[in-house]
C-alpha cells in the first residue's frame, strides 16, 4: 500500500469513492487530498457519516464541474426498524419512544409507502445538513436547541419493501427497502414517517446510496482501493461524457471556445458539452437566445497548449 501517488494531471477528473461507514465527507476529502498530492479536491454534495456508497469527488480543474452536475436523482438500498423512534431518525439517535411492531401486516406497510411514494411534502431529519439563520441544522441539534424544519416538496420515484424480518427481541421488524428520489429526500424522515403513520415509531439502521445522477458503484472505489492505486476513476473527458449531452464541434469551432467565445446553437436544453470527434471536451455550454454561450472552458488557451 501507497501513502500517495502521482500528483493527477492540471486538467484532474472525477473520483467516484465507494465511502465506508463512520466517515464524514470532509474525511473523505481530506484523505483524497494526501493520496493524490493535491489540494484541489473537493465532493459534489454531501453523505451521511453513517451512510456508505457513492460520493462523488471534483479533482484539480474538474472541481469546476462539481456545480454544474446534474446530480438531481439518488438511489439508495437502506434497513427501516419499525418499533422504535430516535433523535436522530437513526440508530445514532437517542430513542424517544418504543412500540412493539410485530403486529403491523404486510398490507398496512405497504399502504404506508405508498402514501410516501410520488410526490410529497417532507420535514428533513432535525440533523440535516439545512441552514437555520446561518447555522446548519444539525450544530443546533448537538448544541440542544429544539430545531424544527418546515416541509418541503421533494419526489420519491421508488419506494419499495424488497424484505421483512420480525425481531422476537424487541418488537421490531426490520424491512430491507430500496429508494429512488430526488435530491433533498431524507431517506430517514422516509423511515420516520412511516413507523409514525404505523403508529409504532421507526428509525433507519443502514444506509448505502447506490447510485449519484449517473455515477453509480460501479464506478466507484473504496478508499482502500484508492490508497493501493492513487489514480482518477474517470479523467475529464470521460467524466463529462457520461454526466453532460454533448454536441460535436469542428476545429475552428473548437479554436472559438478556447478563446471564449459563443457558437451558433442547436437545441440542446441545458448545460451540455462540446466536444471534437476525437471525444476530446473543450467547454460546457449553455444556449440562450442565438448565442451557445460557454459556462465553463475545460481546455482554455495556454492550459493545455
Amino acid at each position: 500500500m501507497t501513502d500517495a501517488g502521482t500528483r493527477p494531471d492540471v486538467l484532474g477528473g472525477l473520483l467516484i469513492v465507494d465511502k465506508d461507514g463512520g466517515w464524514t465527507s470532509h474525511d473523505v476529502v481530506s484523505r483524497c487530498r494526501k493520496l493524490l498530492r493535491t489540494k484541489k479536491v473537493g465532493h459534489a454534495g454531501t453523505l451521511d457519516p453513517m451512510a456508505t456508497g457513492v460520493l462523488v469527488l471534483g479533482v484539480e480543474r474538474a472541481t469546476k464541474l462539481l456545480g454544474l452536475l446534474t446530480l438531481t436523482t439518488k438511489a439508495y438500498t437502506a434497513t427501516i426498524r419499525l418499533g422504535a423512534a430516535t433523535s436522530t431518525d437513526d440508530a445514532e439517535g437517542e430513542t424517544l419512544t418504543t412500540s412493539s411492531a410485530l403486529h403491523v401486516t404486510d398490507a398496512e406497510i405497504a399502504a404506508g409507502v405508498a402514501a410516501l411514494t410520488g410526490e410529497i411534502q417532507q420535514v428533513p431529519a432535525t440533523v440535516s445538513a439545512i441552514k437555520v439563520n446561518g447555522e446548519r441544522a444539525y450544530a443546533r441539534h448537538r448544541a440542544g436547541e429544539e430545531v424544527k424544519l418546515a416541509a418541503r416538496p421533494v419526489t420519491v420515484s421508488r419506494f419499495d419493501v424488497l424484505a421483512r424480518r420480525d425481531v422476537a427481541d424487541g418488537g421490531y421488524v426490520d424491512l430491507d427497502v430500496v429508494v429512488e428520489c430526488s435530491s433533498g429526500t431524507y431517506v430517514r424522515a422516509l423511515a420516520r414517517d412511516l413507523g409514525a403513520a404505523l403508529g409504532v415509531g421507526g428509525h433507519l439502521t443502514a444506509l448505502r446510496r447506490t447510485r449519484v445522477g449517473p455515477f453509480t458503484l460501479e464506478h466507484a472505489r473504496t478508499l482502500e482501493a484508492l490508497a493501493d492505486d492513487p489514480t482518477l476513476n474517470l479523467g475529464i473527458d470521460e467524466a463529462i461524457r457520461i454526466a453532460f449531452p454533448h454536441r460535436t464541434i469542428d476545429a475552428d469551432e473548437a479554436e472559438s471556445l478556447r478563446d471564449g467565445r459563443w457558437l451558433d446553437p442547436v437545441g440542446i436544453e441545458g448545460v451540455h458539452a462540446a466536444l471534437t470527434p476525437e471525444g476530446i471536451a473543450i467547454a460546457l455550454l449553455e444556449e440562450k437566445g442565438k448565442r451557445s454561450s460557454p459556462v465553463f472552458v475545460v481546455r482554455p488557451r495556454g492550459l493545455v497548449d
